[in-house]
């Protein structure tokens, strides 16, 4: 038997020493954008486990003899728990905190992946999907409340950017990825692989995550960045506010309305896109593999592209009000390319349309998810979040249930419309619910004082 060389194993020994010191206390320059990148990460694998089915439907759809109506029905399913859970989520993150509440999340969601491998026919496939949609809930007000508790206010719709472009990195690895594994080994193996990766992202996760006043990693100076531009983030101890106390105030409800006329348009785009270049455009698997990766690279751009746009108006004078609302314009016109892209004979023209449509929505989805941040106190961010996202769920609920059905009856044309049509209404009802993006100082005490108390 052969022992290994002491010296070797004492060099051995004492590398490894240095090397965990240095990963356990060493500094880090900008941690607050390895931590949002990590955000990052937990997104794409969200949309990953999210869009497996989306690019099997035909598969499934032929192996089980699904028509349009039960693939609405196991969308429907995820939406329900996903709209459900996501005002729950959001105040159970405002209580226990984001690294628990996160970590929670995505392991439900990755499990619920797994599952997905096992399933017999459609009540299988609605069961799982209402069990990922309850977790799949977490990621987006969790991500939220990061942002609201390590970025300044000028940093913060960059911020949010970064961590949502995960939905449209993960739409483009999702359709060539998934639709390689499907053809090389089936379905099922591709649902057990993307559901299997959140399992790995949870160990980075809680090696990273804790409060910035709590983080031993966080240098002084950007410590000091992160409170100075927060430092009127926090309104007094004991202000906090119940869902009653949060529905009395008008911006939630812009916010609440803002995303369930438009998130139910990406919705659409999500789930139905490969089924529309199936039925429709007469796309095969492997050409959906090919192709429909393109509009998500879009929506990576526009998530990007807003947050900066918006970030260098600020740093060049427009006011955070401006600012948000100049984003918010142009994205809601950009959606309306929508309009002509059911109609256009050209499969090549009807992705480029279907493109802007998804690079606009996610400049305007970028706003969206940035307002809780700007208009609410920190202990209230997620809640905000979460109520929002309920608001979303339901506006997909509604319009999954009609696409099912119209699509059955007539076509995908009158979808289209209303793709194009629904975001002009939000910009309108945004405008009206929040005339102005500022700091709602004392929302929550003036919630509070009307005698709802915490719940």
């Amino acid at each position: 038997m052969q022992y290994p060389c002491p010296r070797r194993v004492l060099a051995s020994e004492a590398i490894s020493a240095v090397c965990h010191r240095s990963f356990m206390l060493g500094r880090i320059r900008g941690l607050r954008w390895w931590v949002i990148f990590t955000c990052f990460l937990a997104t794409t694998i969200n949309y990953l486990d999210r869009q497996c089915l989306s690019v099997t439907a035909a598969v499934l759809s032929k192996e089980f003899g699904l028509s349009n109506a039960d693939y609405s029905s196991i969308i429907t399913f995820f939406l329900f728990a996903y709209t459900l859970m996501q005002a729950v989520s959001g105040r159970i993150i405002d209580r226990i905190g984001v690294r628990t509440g996160m970590a929670l999340s995505i392991l439900i969601w990755s499990f619920a992946g797994i599952l997905h491998a096992f399933a017999q026919g459609l009540w299988s496939l609605r069961i799982f999907r209402f069990l990922l949609g309850f977790g799949e809930a977490g990621n987006w007000p969790a991500a939220t409340k990061v942002v609201s508790e390590w970025f300044p206010g000028r940093e913060r719709a960059l911020a949010v950017a970064i961590f949502d472009s995960g939905s449209a990195v993960g739409g483009i690895v999702a359709a060539p990825l998934i639709a390689a594994l499907t053809l090389h080994y089936g379905w099922r193996p591709a649902f057990l692989i993307t559901g299997s990766l959140g399992l790995v992202w949870l160990w980075l996760w809680l090696w990273i995550y804790r409060k910035p006043e709590e983080h031993p990693r966080i240098t002084k100076e950007e410590l000091q960045w992160i409170r100075q531009g927060n430092a009127n983030q926090l309104e007094p101890q004991g202000a906090v506010v119940t869902w009653t106390g949060l529905l009395r105030v008008r911006a939630v409800w812009g916010v609440i309305l803002g995303r369930f006329l438009t998130d139910c348009v990406w919705w659409f785009y999500v789930y139905w896109l490969p089924k529309y270049l199936a039925d429709v455009r007469g796309f095969t698997l492997s050409q959906i593999g090919a192709m429909a990766w393109i509009p998500f690279v879009a929506v990576d751009l526009g998530n990007v592209g807003s947050g900066w746009i918006s970030g260098r108006l600020m740093r060049r004078g427009f006011s955070l009000n401006a600012a948000r609302k100049a984003v918010l314009l142009l994205a809601a016109a950009g959606m309306v390319a929508a309009l002509p892209a059911g109609t256009t004979a050209s499969a090549a023209l009807c992705l480029g349309l279907i493109a802007v449509a998804c690079f606009s929505y996610a400049a305007w989805g970028t706003m969206m998810l940035t307002l809780p941040c700007d208009l609410f106190d920190a202990r209230m961010v997620a809640s905000v979040s979460g109520l929002s996202g309920m608001g979303a769920g339901l506006g997909g609920i509604l319009f999954t249930w009609a696409i099912g059905v119209v699509v059955d009856r007539f076509s995908y044309q009158p979808i289209f419309v209303a793709a194009g049509l629904l975001p002009l209404l939000a910009m309108l009802t945004v405008q009206c619910l929040i005339p102005e993006v500022r700091r709602m100082a004392g929302a929550g005490a003036a919630a509070h004082r009307s005698g709802e108390g915490v719940s």
